[in-house]
Formats: structure tokens, C-alpha cells, sequence
């Protein structure tokens, strides 16, 4: 798996349309002149339209359980645009929607 380096003005949604934001991205490594994002960190999502009558209710935060092999971002790996993630309590997956394009990483 090889994408783009996530960083903390890409632009992620949730599932059903809401925004998600790294809590804790990297204050030492930059791409583009933005905080990198490390597995590591976790993921606030506000402005979920998912609104079940019963049972779990729309995203309010979000996990990457598969990221880069080869990058590391203070000895964690690095998110990247194909990483996978899984939003609490819905279960489902984050969509990167628009991050920067000039490091890759695999």
C-alpha cells in the first residue's frame, strides 16, 4: 500500500459526511509546511449526518488500523490517503477526500 502522507489540513470525512481532525498530529515532522499524521494519533469527527433511531449513534471519533510500513513519524508509522480506519460506534471507514500530493510514502 503507497499514498499520500495524511497531515492536519488534508481533508477527511466520515462515512456520512462529518469532519474528522487529528487530536495529536506530529509538532515535529511537517509535509507541505503541515503536521504530519502518525498512526498513533486518534481522530475527533464532528457534524456526523448519521442518526439512527436505535442503537449506535453517528461517528464521534475514529482509529487508523492499518498505516505505512516503511515511513515513520516519531517511531510510529505514518498515515497515509490508503491507510484504513474504523469510526467508534459506527464501524465504519474514514474517507480521505483531499490531502497533499507531493510525499508519498509506502
Amino acid at each position: 500500500m503507497s499514498g499520500p502522507i495524511l497531515h492536519l489540513g488534508a481533508t477527511i470525512l466520515c462515512s456520512h459526511g462529518g469532519q474528522a481532525m487529528p487530536t495529536t498530529p506530529s509538532t515535529r515532522v511537517l509535509v507541505t509546511g503541515q503536521p504530519a499524521v502518525a498512526q498513533a494519533s486518534p481522530w475527533t469527527v464532528a457534524g456526523c449526518g448519521f442518526a439512527p433511531p436505535s442503537g449506535n449513534g453517528p461517528c464521534v471519533s475514529a482509529t487508523f488500523v492499518v498505516a505505512a510500513t516503511r515511513v515513520l513519524i516519531e517511531g510510529m508509522p505514518a498515515v497515509l490517503q490508503s491507510s484504513t480506519s474504523v469510526c467508534a460506534p459506527t464501524g465504519t471507514p474514514l474517507l480521505p477526500a483531499q490531502a497533499q500530493t507531493r510525499v508519498i510514502g509506502t
